[in-house]
């Protein structure tokens, strides 16, 4: 069986009111990505953030921790777009834009949902939403736009699919040629009030598998908002799947707060059950068609 691709997504919006371990620093970022690495990942997914938590845009709060990933590992680097908290539809790659042509800072991957949804979350015991208006939107021209220059500039979307419409406008990129195989689905997975995606359930996932493109060679992944991924995780290891786990996604109160070093050695461990060796970030690149960095 292919070797199994753990990313690990480090910190996302999370605060740390629940789990005291989730990095916001270029610092923390750095020392993160040596510990994850360490632990079996090939993936690292950040979100910038300022020394408060607060989400940051500029160029340098990207770079910065970009450079010390590169700085303390070898591992493929997933930067956010900004999702609803950065304004405007190119405005949302500028920084991968202004990126792509210095070795250091240029990214492997970038994540682009080829859909919109909403992502409000419910509060199931008293029956309310907690917010009630956030819409992460994405037209198919912001889409292509995006795809078109990802795909000039040499750098692979991971296509993160909340529900099979996604899958299905996804699979519509790649038969435009704007995606090159084979293409690299998150599916996205929703519990704790996410509605947005499939529940962290078997038969959410094989929704998922069921619609992948028949004609296109693909890889997937599986990850969990505001909920445990390791329902699934085990089904998803065994059918030849990938794994993105991170408490930017969940704190795992189960495991009592852990680290993401921590998360990623149990998914190693759950990959040996089923015989499964894990990707290193060269081997990784490989199987997703990337090439080795110089």
């Amino acid at each position: 069986m292919k070797k199994l691709i753990i990313e690990v997504r480090i910190n996302e919006y999370a605060m740390r009111d629940e789990n005291p371990h989730v990095p916001w620093t270029p610092d923390e970022i750095g020392r993160e990505a040596r510990e994850i690495q360490e632990a079996g990942a090939s993936i690292v997914h950040f979100h910038a953030r300022a020394a408060d938590g607060s989400p940051a845009h500029g160029l340098e709060d990207y770079a910065a921790p970009i450079r010390a990933i590169r700085a303390n590992s070898d591992l493929m680097i997933n930067p956010t777009l900004g999702q609803i908290t950065k304004g405007g539809k190119l405005e949302r790659i500028s920084h991968i834009e202004a990126f792509a042509h210095d070795h250091i800072l240029k990214p492997e991957i970038v994540g682009l949902d080829p859909g919109s949804t909403n992502i409000d979350i419910f509060d199931q015991q008293n029956r309310r939403f907690v917010t009630d208006g956030k819409v992460y939107v994405n037209a198919h021209e912001t889409l292509i736009a995006f795809t078109e220059r990802f795909r000039a500039l040499g750098i692979k979307p991971a296509l993160a699919c909340w529900s099979i419409p996604f899958l299905r406008s996804a699979a519509a990129l790649m038969d435009m040629e704007l995606v090159a195989e084979p293409g690299y689905f998150l599916f996205v997975h929703g519990e704790g009030g996410q509605l947005g995606g499939h529940p962290a359930t078997a038969e959410g996932l094989r929704a998922y598998t069921d619609h992948l493109p028949k004609n296109r060679q693909s890889e997937w992944a599986v990850c969990c908002k505001s909920g445990n991924l390791f329902p699934i995780a085990l089904s998803a290891i065994a059918q030849g799947g990938h794994i993105a786990i991170g408490i930017g996604d969940y704190a795992y109160p189960e495991l009592d707060y852990p680290t993401n070093a921590h998360l990623v050695r149990e998914i190693v461990k759950l990959a040996k059950t089923v015989g499964r060796e894990v990707a290193t970030p060269a081997e990784a690149r490989g199987i997703l068609g990337i090439r080795p960095r110089s």
